[in-house]
């Protein structure tokens, strides 16, 4: 199986800090954010890893290398500007094969099991589903949530409403009318397959914080600090 890391958005809410270091390699628990992805990532036996990359992407490119050092192999899909999520993900289509493939935000940080994935994806299969989230409670900044669980799949209506978490795994077929190099947001796409009850979703019970500004990073950093 194969995996994605989001890693082009310009991080605008946590300036000053993303003027010189792009949001993934900011360091969180000693070590870049992303890195704890990577060794996951790894921990799960996902050893081939597309990163995309636009805001001082060659920072990235520096920083991680190959993969080597996580045992990994990373392959990079450069966007000469962000294309957004699902425009991110089309444009890297001829790097993720065409099996299902995990995608996850890198500027979150959470446990979740990514050996899930495997079996999620056989079951994607077998369902010919296009799309499976991973939702997980409401956080403070954002209270509405997105989206609910329904006997195992993605609801506008069900409740109570939960947050993406920004893991989910998607077939190749979902990005399908998108254009490489264009940009396009990932939430039409999924309410499409919704509609069609092509997308299975799951709550996840365990630790996620979306690192979107300082603030929370900081509070992350404690804590991890902390837990050594």
């Amino acid at each position: 199986m194969r995996a994605m890391i989001l890693a082009a958005g310009r991080g605008e809410r946590m300036r000053p800090l993303t003027d010189t270091c792009p949001k993934p390699l900011l360091p969180v628990g000693g070590r870049p954010l992303i890195a704890w992805h990577l060794d996951a990532l790894a921990a799960a036996g996902i050893r081939q890893i597309v990163i995309n990359h636009a805001h001082l992407g060659s920072m990235i490119e520096q920083a991680l290398g190959d993969g080597a050092r996580w045992g990994v192999s990373i392959a990079y899909s450069r966007e000469p500007r962000a294309l957004e999520t699902a425009g991110g993900i089309a444009n890297a289509l001829p790097l993720l094969g065409e099996a299902p493939f995990l995608v996850v935000n890198g500027d979150v940080w959470c446990d979740f099991d990514f050996r899930r994935c495997t079996s999620i994806a056989a079951q994607m299969s077998a369902s010919d589903l296009l799309a499976w989230c991973v939702l997980v409670d409401n956080p403070a900044h954002h209270p509405e949530g997105d989206f609910g669980v329904e006997r195992g799949m993605l609801s506008i209506d069900a409740q109570p409403r939960r947050t993406f978490s920004g893991i989910g795994v998607y077939a190749p077929g979902l990005f399908e009318s998108i254009p490489a190099g264009r940009s396009a947001a990932l939430a039409p796409l999924l309410r499409q397959a919704i509609s069609l009850g092509r997308a299975g979703a799951e709550y996840h019970f365990g630790r996620w914080v979306d690192v979107g500004t300082a603030e929370r990073l900081g509070e992350l950093d404690a804590q991890l600090r902390s837990e050594v």
